[in-house]
């Protein structure tokens, strides 16, 4: 049995006012043209995220929530609120707007790969100070950094001897409050195979019945920080490999040129970068050597 704080969210409902140009009918608040420029423009200028005039819905659902939570009438005085980009509702607004699409063992080649070619060689590179560093950019709930544990868990018997450490970072402080638990619906495992459960997931009972914990052997490996990546970070390096998967998708050319560039900086030559299937690094930077299937290897 393991402990698990569960906290329900509350919603009041709110009214707005009249409708200003560019909000639609029928809807519980007003929401202007002005208004979902303002949030992309804030959105923009402090998470580097570009949204498209498609998620035009997709903000007012989510930021209707805060409105009630609030107890605020209007987007206009919501927007208002958020404007100076600091203070808690700032954290909240971020949280709102970032999406985090995630699995245990998602792009599963690139586990493979970390598995067959990039572990033997580290044990050869590494073997004076046995130190291994990798980082998960926009970790979510954190599956992704916990897979990366598991592989390296299994593919490093002596494992306990090693200098192994994995961050894990995000811009949405909820999510890596969720990872830090290491706790899990048993669906969001379902897919995994039961020898990998029953090694590294325990399973609750009584009232944590239908959930999991990550193992404690897998949650040491891993430190879980928020990070806005537009941000300065704190970490020097150097990272043996960096993943940051499904995360520039949001970011126009300029903000992901600066982006990869940083992340270059943080890999020695020869470090490996892993991106996610839809991304690419053509016309983004030169300092990366494309090994096939998002896998990039740092080559100057």
């Amino acid at each position: 049995m393991f402990p698990v704080n569960l906290a329900a969210e509350t919603a009041h409902d709110g009214r707005g006012d009249a409708d200003a140009p560019g909000a639609v009918a029928g809807r519980e608040f007003p929401f202007s043209d002005a208004n979902f420029e303002c949030v992309r423009g804030l959105l923009r200028e402090h998470a580097g995220i570009s949204l498209s005039g498609a998620k035009r819905g997709m903000v007012y659902s989510r930021l209707a929530r805060r409105l009630r939570a609030l107890g605020l009438g209007s987007f206009d005085a919501y927007c208002r609120q958020v404007a100076t980009g600091q203070g808690e509702e700032f954290t909240h607004f971020i949280n709102a707007l970032t999406t985090n699409l995630t699995a245990f063992f998602r792009e599963e080649h690139h586990f493979d790969y970390l598995a067959a070619e990039l572990l033997p060689r580290w044990r050869e590179q590494h073997a004076g100070d046995r130190r291994l560093r990798i980082w998960s950019a926009g970790c979510s709930i954190g599956e992704e950094a916990f897979s990366i544990a598991m592989t390296l868990s299994e593919a490093m018997p002596d494992i306990g001897d090693w200098d192994v450490r994995i961050l894990a970072t995000d811009i949405d402080s909820s999510v890596i409050a969720t990872a830090s638990r290491g706790v899990y619906d048993l669906e969001r495992v379902s897919s995994l195979d039961p020898a990998r459960l029953r090694r590294w997931f325990q399973k609750g009972k009584g009232e944590n019945a239908g959930k999991v914990r990550v193992s404690p052997e897998i949650r040491r490996l891993v430190t879980f920080r928020t990070l806005n990546l537009m941000h300065a970070w704190p970490m020097r390096g150097p990272f043996d490999a960096i993943f940051c998967r499904n995360v520039v998708i949001y970011f126009d050319k300029p903000t992901q040129r600066m982006l990869f560039d940083r992340i270059a900086d943080l890999l020695p030559l020869g470090g490996h970068l892993f991106i996610g299937h839809s991304e690419s690094l053509f016309k983004v930077s030169e300092r990366f050597e494309n090994l096939g299937r998002t896998i990039y290897r740092r080559h100057c």
